[in-house]
């Protein structure tokens, strides 16, 4: 496996491998939902390459981008035996040299959910994103369904800006009790981690009672509401039942696939879950 850090080491080491090249960008501290991508690049393509960066413009003020987990090492290890070709650790001043001012700012699918919640965000994820693919110009690139609106505002940034990359979205890797696997996870004490089981309850309630014929929006976002309100560590952000293209709230029955979501805070630890019903 082959490290590199800086942007002209990274183009030397592209130089060697072979197409079709599969890319899984990383903000690190990888767990099995990680690694599930890696081994996904890996069945479909020739070469894999995974970047490990920390992005700080994509996380607002008393975020918690200073006490974001970290460890390169145990990454590192767990990505040679994935199998990734070549892993890329750049420093926040190649990707934001001295004197940056270009942004990328997709519209409509960022106003609502995290968008509404974390203003800025997306236009951090998607300017590194874009920084990111300019750089290593893969093939495909892949990315997990837990982070369903990322994925929405990735590829319509794909589709707008031209990029000829296919966005692949992977499913959500869950621990045996429901929680979707994440690196902020590991904030949690025990009886948050427990607690923290809530989110995948609530959308399961939600998801039953969709395949049992209920098709109100509204009715759905009140059954996951309740569940999380049986959890006294929960504290809920938002439950959402939106169109699963454009992410608009949705009011009328519910005629094609639709997205559940929801943003809780367990203590201090604010986690996300999605289901896609329809």
């Amino acid at each position: 496996m082959i490290t590199a850090t800086t942007i002209p080491e990274l183009r030397v080491a592209l130089s060697t491998l072979p197409c079709p090249v599969g890319f899984v960008p990383t903000m690190g501290y990888l767990h099995e939902g990680h690694i599930s991508l890696v081994r996904a690049a890996r069945q479909r393509c020739a070469s894999v390459v995974v970047s490990i960066f920390v992005n700080p413009t994509q996380f607002g003020e008393n975020e918690d981008l200073e006490s974001y987990p970290r460890d390169l090492a145990h990454d590192l290890s767990l990505l040679e035996n994935a199998g990734a070709d070549l892993v890329w650790t750049p420093q926040t001043a190649q990707i934001y040299p001295d004197g940056f001012q270009t942004w990328v700012n997709v519209d409509l699918v960022t106003r609502v959910l995290e968008g509404a919640q974390r203003p800025g965000h997306f236009r951090g994820v998607t300017t590194v994103v874009a920084i990111l693919f300019n750089a290593v110009q893969p093939d495909m690139a892949f990315f997990g369904q837990k982070d369903a609106q990322q994925v929405t505002v990735i590829r319509q940034m794909v589709r707008d800006l031209q990029f000829p990359i296919e966005v692949v979205v992977c499913p959500t890797i869950r621990e045996p009790d429901g929680l979707a696997m994440s690196s902020r996870n590991s904030y949690l004490n025990p009886d948050e981690r427990a607690a923290a089981t809530v989110l995948f309850r609530a959308l399961t309630a939600a998801g039953t009672a969709f395949r049992s014929g209920e098709r109100s929006p509204a009715r759905l976002r009140k059954i996951m509401q309740d569940t999380l309100c049986e959890e006294p560590l929960a504290r809920l952000q938002y439950a959402s039942c939106a169109d699963a293209q454009s992410l608009r709230e949705l009011e009328g029955n519910i005629e094609s696939q639709a997205l559940l979501s929801m943003a809780v805070y367990i203590g201090k630890t604010r986690l996300i879950d999605n289901m896609v019903i329809g």
